[in-house]
């Protein structure tokens, strides 16, 4: 805003370059631009600041549709003053000059009318457009219905207001209807994640029916394979013991030939032994057969005296004793007729 300063008979005004001052003297303007500082009289002088930056109205109302439904529409129209004095000529921009504010509000005014042309040209969509297309397409088609409404419109153009820009941010259904709206495509996308559950479910349930297949199918090849892990165990089982049992007899056989064998070696060698004992007994009974009893009785009595340890008595009879010493002298008598000594005579009594 402008600031003024007082001063008895004179007062100062200095502006911002981004509004328009209009001076007014009875009636007629005398001083009007942008930035103006100057003196001036207060009591003859009628000032209006117009501000020619460009200014942002939000708008918010609500609409019906075509199938009687309730919709926000919220957006923003930029505007500038296109021409100051028009404006001023439509509008009370006038300003207290002492205190340098606004006598009325001029841009409530503006504001006012701009956002009631906005909701005219937005319910002018609406209301011929069914719920779903404006919730769907709205924004683009609302702002666009607003702005060439906005551009078109004659009563802008003469009070010298031009229009900038217009942005709808949003056209929102009441809670009740968006809650209605949403349901079917919630449940169609609680159908679509239930039905890919259940095809995970599905798949899962067939996977694990293959995996359980399968180890039943490892479970039967396994013991297939077990049966012949047996059945050929016990096959080399009994090979083993076949073969255990043919090296034992085979030992067995070997061991009883070695016997035999070692037997017959005994055997032999005994009766080879023997034979030379029956030999050499036979020849020394061929030597005894011509021995005379009485040396066979004298070889008898020292084979028995050579077995006995001590004789405590003997007790020989006149008829052995006397036979045999006769035989004695006789045989010793011979001895010595064979030979050069002399015979002695010897008497036995």
């Amino acid at each position: 805003m402008a600031q003024i300063t007082r001063f008895p008979l004179m007062g100062h005004l200095r502006s911002d370059p981004s509004h328009h001052v209009l001076h007014y003297r009875k009636g007629r303007l005398v001083r009007g631009g942008r930035g103006l500082a100057y003196w001036f009289l207060p009591l003859s002088a009628s000032v209006a600041e117009v501000p020619c930056d460009d200014r942002e109205l939000g708008f918010l109302f609500h609409a019906r549709t075509i199938d009687f439904q309730d919709v926000t529409v919220q957006g923003v129209v930029t505007y500038r003053v296109a021409d100051a004095e028009k404006l001023a000529a439509r509008v009370d921009f006038s300003i207290d000059l002492a205190k340098g504010v606004w006598r009325q509000t001029p841009l409530e005014q503006i504001s006012h009318t701009l956002s009631q042309l906005a909701q005219h040209f937005a319910w002018d969509y609406i209301a011929h457009t069914p719920v779903r297309q404006v919730l769907a397409e709205g924004v683009v088609r609302a702002c666009d219905r607003i702005r060439e409404g906005l551009a078109e419109h004659a009563t802008l153009g003469e009070m010298g207001l031009e229009i900038v820009s217009v942005r709808v941010s949003a056209v929102s259904p009441t809670a009740d209807l968006e809650k209605a709206l949403q349901t079917p495509t919630r449940e169609a996308i609680q159908q679509q994640a239930d039905e890919a559950t259940f095809q995970r479910r599905a798949l899962a349930v067939e996977k694990e029916r293959a995996i359980q297949e399968n180890e039943l199918q490892n479970k039967i090849e396994l013991a297939k394979r077990e049966e012949l892990l047996i059945g050929q165990r016990g096959q080399n089982e009994r090979r083993l013991a076949r073969e255990h049992a043919e090296a034992r007899a085979i030992a067995a056989d070997a061991r009883a030939a070695r016997r035999r064998l070692a037997a017959n070696v005994e055997a032999d060698g005994i009766r080879t032994v023997q034979q030379v004992k029956v030999e050499a007994e036979r020849q020394r009974i061929d030597v005894y057969r011509e021995l005379p009893v009485p040396v066979l009785m004298g070889l008898a009595a020292r084979r028995f005296a050579g077995k006995l340890q001590h004789i405590d008595h003997l007790n020989l009879g006149s008829d052995a004793l006397g036979g045999a010493l006769s035989d004695l002298i006789e045989a010793s008598t011979r001895r010595l007729a064979g030979g050069n000594a002399k015979p002695a005579a010897a008497e036995v009594k």
